[in-house]
């Protein structure tokens, strides 16, 4: 009798904990069928412990047994519907709405410079060239006048990779591995990147872009040079851009000047990046030195020619008025975003 007993209070305590039993997810459905109406749930365990009930009360238990999982198992199905039409109801994406737009990127301001000034040199009648970034010591320095004892030769001043290969200083060593294999005349933009050891500030980076022109033919002169910048300067900056030559110095050329052109962001009043002089220096120029057409194997009292280049980080500066050269290799974006 007291077998009996205790399976009754075990079959409402069982009852009270189905009740109990909250169900919000097909994860827990599927473990309320596991804990309730598998061969190895309590309920089957209350079935296979019938036999110790006394026989004239084994009915009576097993009626109120099956009327247990029957309540369990209408439980687990009305879940089950519920979930099964939830999943038949719910809206599947329309294909026919736009899609989400994709956030197009934009050009570094040094890429859509380089490009603008190769295409004003290519206007002009200049191909394209490139070279290698690492260079010797004949085509970075020594044919191109630069003497042993020059400052740029000094480990303050160049990346040495050992004593005779360094990061290239200048794309003029293009110039040089040009003229060394191909006969004039010749007319080539050189644009690249070069290296040279100096503090990084607003205005100075240990490495940062050029582009190099080159001109060799017969009877070439400085004049033909100041057109060709001229020119450049006017598509560049406008016609209205005030520009002057100043005479300068460079190994490699001779006569050598330096082109500047009235200073953008403080409009000629002076300002930290035209150092208060209300001018920036864009480039520097002249005639190809005698002694550099013939270590690279072309005959001075035939041909001569002329030679420029600039910085391109300098030039984007006063085309987009911007007064630290340090932005342009940061990378935020909400700089970058500002070009297209």
């Amino acid at each position: 009798m007291k077998i009996c007993t205790n399976m009754k209070e075990r079959i409402e305590q069982l009852q009270k904990k189905i009740n109990q039993v909250k169900i919000d997810s097909k994860e827990t459905l599927e473990q309320f069928r596991i804990q309730w109406l598998s061969k190895k749930s309590e309920l089957q365990d209350l079935l296979s412990g019938i036999k110790n009930v006394v026989p004239k009360e084994r009915k009576s238990v097993g009626a109120l047994i099956n009327k247990l999982k029957e309540e369990a198992e209408e439980k687990f199905n009305n879940y089950k519907e519920k979930f099964k039409e939830t999943a038949q109801t719910q809206q599947l994406p329309d294909s026919y709405l736009p899609g989400q737009p994709i956030q197009l990127g934009s050009r570094h301001p040094l890429n859509l410079v380089a490009v603008q000034i190769n295409t004003i040199f290519q206007s002009l009648g200049f191909s394209l060239a490139d070279g290698p970034e690492i260079e010797d010591d004949w085509h970075n320095f020594s044919a191109l006048n630069f003497p042993p004892e020059h400052p740029a030769r000094d480990m303050q001043d160049t990346f040495f990779v050992d004593d005779e290969i360094a990061l290239r200083t200048h794309t003029s060593s293009v110039q040089v591995r040009l003229m060394e294999t191909q006969k004039p005349p010749m007319r080539y933009i050189m644009p690249g990147r070069v290296y040279r050891n100096e503090a990084i500030s607003a205005r100075a980076n240990c490495f940062f872009h050029q582009a190099e022109g080159l001109y060799i033919d017969k009877k070439v002169s400085f004049a033909d040079l100041k057109q060709v910048l001229f020119e450049f300067v006017r598509q560049m900056f406008g016609a209205e851009c005030k520009n002057r030559f100043r005479p300068s110095y460079f190994p490699f050329t001779e006569p050598s000047a330096e082109m500047d052109i009235s200073c953008f962001i403080c409009g000629g009043k002076g300002c930290p990046v035209c150092k208060q002089s209300g001018w920036v220096e864009i480039l520097g120029c002249g005639m190809v030195d005698p002694q550099v057409l013939s270590n690279s194997g072309h005959d001075p009292e035939t041909y001569s020619g002329y030679a420029f280049g600039m910085g391109i980080e300098r030039i984007t500066m006063l085309k987009y008025s911007i007064n630290d050269i340090r932005v342009f290799f940061d990378n935020d974006i909400r700089f970058l975003k500002q070009f297209i």
